[in-house]
C-alpha cells in the first residue's frame, strides 16, 4: 500500500514559505561557465540593496561574501550551521543554503552555484531556496545544466524571470601536449611545473604527498583539501593569492567558487573515487574545477593539462559537450510534519522505520518536484535508534541531519558520546585540548583534521540542544588554535611516499 499522494502536497511545500508567495517576486538568472563574472553582478545588487541575503553553498564562500559586504561598509551578519556572527545594525546576511531564514523578508537574495541542485545529498535545499528565497529580486548564479527545471517552477508559481548568458572573460585552452607524454613519471613531471599551476588529486593522501615532493622539488607550495577546516583552507588560498605559494595542490574543494589566481589546472588523475567505486570524472566536476584556470584580470588565458596522453581524450570531451543536465523534478526534504504522519500511522518512534518507509513507499506524483533521497539520514538514523531509543523524534531527527562521516571511526564515536548525553539530559563539554596542539611535529595532523571535525559537530549542536552543549562559546578559540597547528604542519609534512597512480602501476608491473 502506498501512502495517498495527499500526504505530500506539493502546493503544501510551496505555500509553507509564507513570505515568498506574499510578493510577486522577479528571478534574475545570471548563468554561464566560471570565470564569467555571475556572482560578481548579483553581489553588486546585493550591495546596493538596503537589506539582503547571500545563500553560499560552502562556508567559506559566506565568509568570504561577509568580508567583502564589510569592507564596502554594508554590515552583513553570518549564519552557518556552527557560528552566528552578528553585527549591529546589519540587514544583510551571508548563510550557508541550508540556513536561509525563509521569514525575513529582504529586498534581494542571491543563490549561488544552482547547479548544486543535482547534488544527492543537498539539492532540496536549493530547491527551498529557489521556492522560498523571501526576496522581491532573487539573483540565480550558477551553470546552464539546470536551468530548464527552474523555469517550469517558477512559471508555475507564477512569478517573472530573465535570464543573462555570460561568457568566460578569458579564453580556457586544453594544451596539446600531456605533461608527462604517454606514460607518467616523476621525473618528466618535475621540469614541466610552473608558478601559478594548480595540481588536482582526488584524494587527502595523494595532496599531502604531491605537497611534500613539490617542496622538496623546490617550490613552495599551498595545500587544500576537503578534511581541513574552512579557516585552513582560506589561510592556504590566501598564501596562494599573495604569491607566498607557487604552486596549489588541492582535491575539488578548489571547484566551488574560490577565486584563486591559478594560470593552469593540471588534473593529476581522470578518476575520482565516489565512496564505492572510482568512476570518471564527470562534465560537471571537469568544467568547474578546469574553469579556475584564467582568473580574469590577472591572466590573459587559462590552461588545462593532464599527466598522460590519452586523459587528454576524456578531458576534452567533458570541456566541449552540451553540460544540460537530464533533471527534471526537483528534490524535496521529508520535513516534521511528514515525519509525525508517518510516525502516526505505522504506530512507531524509530526515525529509522519513517525514514525508510518515506523513502520506499511515499508517493506523490508532481510534474516538478521529486522526494530527495534520506540514504545518507537512515544510516545515521539507525544509530540514533539504536543508542537513543527514547529520544523525542524531533529530537532524532535532529540527529539524522548532524553533518558528519559516520565511516570514519573517531567521528563516529564522538557522534554517539553526544547522542547519548542528550538522550540521557546530560551536559557535554567541549573535548579537551590536546598537549601536541604547541608542537612543531606535523606528525599529528590527521588528529588535528578529525578534532577539527569533532569542533564542528560540538557547535552545530550547541545551536541545536544549547542546554547540554554549553560551550558553545569556546569553540572557536580552540578551533583558532587547531587551524594554527594544520597550517604549520602542513608546511613541513613528509607525504606518503608513492601516489594513488604509482602504486596502481607498481602493483601492475607498469612501470
Amino acid at each position: 500500500m502506498h501512502s495517498n499522494s495527499k500526504d505530500l502536497s506539493v502546493t503544501g511545500f510551496t505555500d509553507s514559505f509564507s513570505v515568498a508567495r506574499s510578493l510577486k517576486r522577479h528571478h534574475h538568472f545570471y548563468l554561464g561557465p566560471t570565470n564569467s563574472g555571475k556572482t560578481y553582478q548579483a553581489l553588486l545588487a546585493l550591495e546596493k540593496a538596503q537589506s539582503g541575503v547571500y545563500l553560499a553553498p560552502l562556508r567559506l564562500l559566506a565568509m568570504e561574501v561577509r568580508d567583502r559586504l564589510v569592507a564596502a561598509g554594508v554590515p552583513c551578519n553570518l549564519i552557518t550551521g556552527e557560528e552566528r556572527v552578528l553585527m549591529e545594525g546589519a540587514r544583510h546576511t551571508a548563510s550557508t543554503i541550508e540556513m536561509m531564514n525563509p521569514r525575513t523578508q529582504v529586498e534581494v537574495a542571491v543563490i549561488d552555484e544552482i547547479q548544486m541542485l543535482l547534488d544527492p545529498d543537498r539539492g532540496s535545499a536549493w530547491t527551498a531556496a529557489l521556492v522560498g528565497a523571501p526576496a522581491a529580486k532573487v539573483f540565480i548564479c550558477g551553470s546552464t545544466a539546470v536551468t530548464k527545471p527552474c523555469i517550469d517552477v517558477i512559471e508555475t508559481l507564477d512569478e517573472s524571470y530573465d535570464v543573462t548568458y555570460l561568457e568566460r572573460k578569458t579564453p580556457l585552452v586544453l594544451e596539446h601536449e600531456s605533461l608527462c607524454g604517454k606514460r607518467y613519471s616523476k621525473q618528466k613531471l618535475k621540469p614541466k611545473l610552473q608558478k601559478g599551476d594548480a595540481v588536482i588529486a582526488f584524494s587527502r593522501k595523494d595532496v599531502l604527498t604531491f605537497s611534500a615532493r613539490f617542496r622538496q622539488w623546490g617550490f613552495t607550495v599551498a595545500t587544500i583539501y576537503g578534511a581541513l577546516a574552512p579557516e585552513v583552507r582560506r589561510t592556504e588560498s590566501e598564501r596562494f593569492s599573495s604569491g607566498q605559494a607557487d604552486i596549489l595542490v588541492a582535491t575539488d574543494a578548489i571547484g566551488m567558487g574560490l577565486n584563486l589566481p591559478i594560470r593552469r589546472v593540471i588534473f593529476s588523475h581522470i578518476h575520482k573515487f565516489d565512496g564505492i567505486a572510482p568512476r570518471m570524472l564527470n562534465m560537471t566536476e571537469v568544467r568547474q574545477i578546469a574553469g579556475r584556470a584564467g582568473r580574469f584580470g590577472i591572466y590573459d588565458t587559462g590552461y588545462v593539462n593532464v599527466l598522460e596522453e590519452d586523459e587528454l581524450i576524456h578531458i576534452e570531451h567533458m570541456l566541449t559537450a552540451d553540460d544540460t543536465a537530464d533533471l527534471a523534478k526537483l528534490p524535496v526534504n521529508i520535513d516534521m510534519m511528514q515525519i509525525d504522519g508517518i510516525a502516526a500511522k505505522l504506530h512507531t518512534r524509530k526515525i529509522s522505520e519513517i525514514l525508510i518507509y518515506h523513502q520506499e513507499r511515499t508517493r506523490f506524483s508532481h510534474a516538478l518536484f521529486a522526494m530527495a533521497s534520506v540514504n545518507s539520514q537512515i544510516n545515521q538514523a539507525l544509530l540514533v535508534d539504536e543508542y537513543a531509543p527514547d529520544m523525542s523524534l524531533k529530537d532524532k531527527y535532529i540527529f539524522t541531519c548532524a553533518p558528519i562521516s559516520l565511516n570514519v571511526a573517531f567521528e563516529k564515536d564522538y557522534y554517539l558520546l553526544c547522542l547519548q548525553s542528550v538522550a540521557q539530559s546530560r551536559a557535554r563539554h567541549l573535548p579537551l585540548r590536546p598537549a601536541w596542539l604547541d608542537s612543531e611535529s606535523p606528525k599529528h595532523l590527521e588528529q588535528a583534521e578529525l578534532l577539527s571535525h569533532n569542533l564542528s559537530l560540538y557547535a552545530w549542536l550547541s545551536f541545536k540542544f544549547p542546554q547540554f552543549f554549553t560551550d558553545g562559546r569556546l569553540v572557536t578559540a580552540l578551533r583558532q588554535q587547531v587551524s594554527r597547528y594544520i597550517e604549520r604542519a602542513l608546511l613541513t609534512q613528509s607525504g606518503y611516499g608513492d601516489t594513488s597512480r604509482e602504486i596502481d602501476y607498481l602493483m601492475t608491473g607498469k612501470r
